[in-house]
């Protein structure tokens, strides 16, 4: 039997459960703690936070030479507005400490050459996450909100003016609410952020062995059926922001098969270094992504 070479080790040695329960219960304390600290420091600039996030909205209604006017339709609504913001800047603030205090709870049970391998994704996940919510932020939501101010009224109808003095003429204008505002752009947020893992999830299950290059190119087209599908959950009933939530998951989907077809060359290089894989294996793998693909 091989042994498992010296610097490749696990570097802790095995401890009873109680003791990992222990500091399973420390790892988690230390994040809510963190969190908490987060949604304090954030729930005190939680207007100007909020203001910020209300960049796109303002930006759409002055093109259309509107005031930038939310209301709160309940006495409580300013509080629960601050909640929200505060919960969403708390947890961006502290993903840094969780992912670290998961990090620390997971790494000792790891070989280090698999440290290797994780580390990398425990990096690329949270700048996906900001990449998504950014092209959410400065891209989809201006597309969107221009797009659903354009079905505004302004009482200059040509019907209206026909109708004569009897009828005066019908305005519909937006007047919104801070929440409803807030809960649709961190939907957007949210929803793209995550979306934007794709890569960084079917790359990390292409290196476990969970997924190859070729089960991917074949699901094409379930793929496209699960995209639409939840392009339509996710977003708004527009056509506009479905295409382009469409578009950018898929768009990642691809990337992610090439990526996988690189993590598996890359194994497959190694497998034969160490002498576990011959040509005539190889060239078997590679007969059966072809019919995979087929």
């Amino acid at each position: 039997m091989s042994k498992t070479p010296a610097e490749d080790q696990i570097d802790d040695q095995s401890a009873p459960l109680i003791e990992h329960l222990a500091e399973l219960r420390s790892r988690l304390i230390k994040s809510v703690l963190a969190f908490v600290v987060g949604m304090v420091l954030c729930f005190t600039v939680a207007t100007p936070i909020f203001n910020f996030l209300t960049a796109p909205l303002c930006a759409a209604l002055d093109a259309r030479g509107q005031n930038c006017d939310l209301i709160f339709i309940s006495p409580q609504e300013g509080f629960f507005v601050a909640i929200k913001v505060s919960l969403l800047g708390g947890f961006m603030l502290s993903f840094p400490v969780i992912a670290g205090q998961m990090w620390r709870f997971v790494a000792p049970g790891l070989y280090r050459s698999e440290k290797h391998a994780f580390l990398p994704f425990l990096v690329a996940s949270p700048f996906m996450f900001l990449l998504g919510a950014s092209f959410a932020f400065y891209v989809v939501t201006p597309l969107a909100y221009n797009f659903f101010l354009g079905f505004q009224q302004f009482g200059t109808t040509g019907e209206a003016l026909e109708a004569g003095p009897a009828a005066p003429p019908l305005s519909v204008v937006f007047q919104g609410s801070a929440q409803a505002y807030l809960n649709l752009t961190i939907k957007f947020i949210v929803a793209f952020g995550l979306c934007f893992q794709l890569p960084v999830l079917l790359t990390l299950m292409g290196k476990a062995g969970l997924v190859s290059e070729a089960g991917l190119r074949a699901g094409r087209k379930w793929a496209i059926v699960g995209i639409l599908t939840l392009a339509a959950l996710v977003t708004p009933p527009d056509v506009i922001t479905q295409v382009i939530l469409f578009g950018v998951v898929y768009g990642l989907y691809e990337i992610s098969i090439r990526l996988v077809a690189y993590v598996e060359r890359k194994r497959n290089e190694q497998l034969r270094r160490d002498g576990l894989l011959d040509d005539d294996e190889d060239e078997e793998i590679f007969e059966d992504e072809l019919k995979g693909e087929k």
